[in-house]
């Protein structure tokens, strides 16, 4: 649609009001219903919205130690510039309009932390380095037979998962909950969010989307977009939606792998059918850089306290840094077959994260290889989780984020107001994990210490 079609169209939608959101840090959607006339009143211009979204967590308490806003500064308003090109109609509320937006400084400019503004950062970089993006990304999560209310109520435990059982790849398990299977498969694509594929997971409830390839901005705003419709599509069937990466320590956790590939003048310069595994140098350069990078930016792929319980062994996700053809034990799986389907999976990623900074650590890092033009080392045969010879990656949040906070790399890649506050979110997350007193302590130490 041109701007002229989608100022028409909000003009006369009858509800009368938009629906506009940012992401936070930790991906969560904020946003808020304004008037059509609100709406075209600042459409070209920007939008106040408290910044108070970057000075709180994923349960709105206010960090202590974030040096953007806080008591401080007294939560001004920043300001918001709507993306028209983001522009989409929301199925389950009637054809509702929705535009996603980025935050802008004072002068106009991109503000640093915000993730939207970072993809397009790094997306400026893939572009300068003489490539063009395509990513997508897939999700695994889990569906519950409950409401948040239910949740609430039972604090969270003995919930009652959405079918029983182990049965990944099941045909009677998506047509037992026929309704939600096509009602998320329709409504996404009404919602301008292309499924390749979406079938049942090994697990009880577990369901797995494979986002449609796009451009880089596209499919991040795409993924963003997917997790949050999943959630309200899932409210209108009775159904509660989990994208934690480890639900149970007896089950798999859900992946958020993130394919890419890089493209110059219509061609895939992945590809090269006289390179050993039909890797161009290119490839195993932008392959290199992630092996290097990942180690200095885990959290941006593993971004939680329970992020780090989904990197175990044995549990279809990685734990070495390691890269393989077709392998699901490395963390990197290049996936070779064709010249337009040639690309790279990084196994490394979670659902619970961001989307808008889990691939922007992908490129970054793989054009990172690019630009040093590192050696790629052997690939892994076999048992990736046998193969220590570059090393494992941390095993806790704490770790892997002073590693982060400590690297030139992470600050060569993203910045050090990025890095700098990045880092600050995830230090207060880790102390509030180390606050709490969990159930698995209680049960072990109550009568025996």
């Amino acid at each position: 649609m041109s701007h002229g079609e989608i100022f028409n169209y909000v003009s006369n939608h009858p509800s009368g009001r938009v629906k506009v959101a940012v992401s936070d840090i930790d991906g969560v959607l904020r946003g808020k219903y304004i008037s059509s006339e609100k709406f075209l009143s600042v459409a070209q211009s920007n939008l106040g919205f408290c910044d108070v979204i970057f000075g709180w967590d994923m349960t709105d308490q206010a960090y202590d130690n974030n040096s953007f806003t806080g008591w401080h500064s007294g939560y001004p308003d920043a300001k918001v510039k709507l993306s028209l090109d983001s522009f989409r109609k929301i199925p389950w509320e009637n054809g509702l309009p929705f535009f996603l937006g980025e935050f802008i400084n004072s002068e106009g400019e991109p503000l640093l932390i915000c993730p939207r503004q970072l993809m397009k950062k790094i997306i400026k970089d893939v572009a300068k380095a003489g490539f063009e993006a395509k990513c997508s990304q897939e999700f695994e999560w889990f569906n519950f037979s409950e409401t948040p209310q239910s949740f609430a109520e039972k604090e969270g435990r003995h919930l009652t998962p959405l079918t029983p059982g182990m049965f990944g790849y099941s045909i009677l398990r998506s047509s037992g909950q026929n309704d939600f299977f096509s009602a998320l498969f329709d409504q996404l694509k009404q919602f301008d969010i292309s499924l390749e594929g979406l079938h049942t997971e090994t697990g009880p409830g577990v369901y797995e989307a494979a986002i449609t390839y796009s451009d880089a901005l596209s499919a991040a705003d795409n993924a963003v977009l997917f997790k949050t419709a999943v959630k309200e599509i899932g409210y209108k069937h009775g159904i509660l939606a989990s994208f934690m990466a480890k639900v149970s320590e007896n089950l798999p956790g859900c992946s958020g792998h993130v394919h890419q590939s890089l493209w110059k003048e219509n061609t895939n310069v992945f590809h090269d059918a006289g390179k050993p595994h039909q890797m161009s140098e290119t490839m195993q350069h932008y392959l290199a850089g992630q092996l290097y990078c990942l180690p200095h930016i885990l959290p941006m792929v593993a971004p939680t306290i329970n992020s780090y319980k989904r990197l175990v062994e044995g549990a279809w996700a990685p734990t070495t840094v390691t890269w393989g053809v077709d392998n699901r034990t490395v963390a990197l799986r290049a996936i070779t077959g064709g010249s337009k389907s040639c690309r790279l999976e990084t196994r490394v990623v979670g659902s619970d994260t961001n989307p808008y900074l889990a691939l922007s650590a992908c490129l970054a890092s793989g054009i990172y290889g690019i630009r040093n033009r590192i050696p790629l080392q052997k690939a892994t045969v076999g048992n990736g989780y046998r193969d220590e010879s570059n090393g494992r990656f941390p095993k806790s949040l704490d770790d892997a984020n002073l590693a982060m906070k400590n690297s030139a790399v992470a600050r060569e890649l993203f910045g050090e107001t990025f890095v700098n506050h990045f880092t600050q979110t995830r230090d207060w997350e880790v102390r509030q994990f180390a606050r709490v007193v969990t159930d698995w302590e209680t049960k072990r130490y109550f009568e025996i210490i």
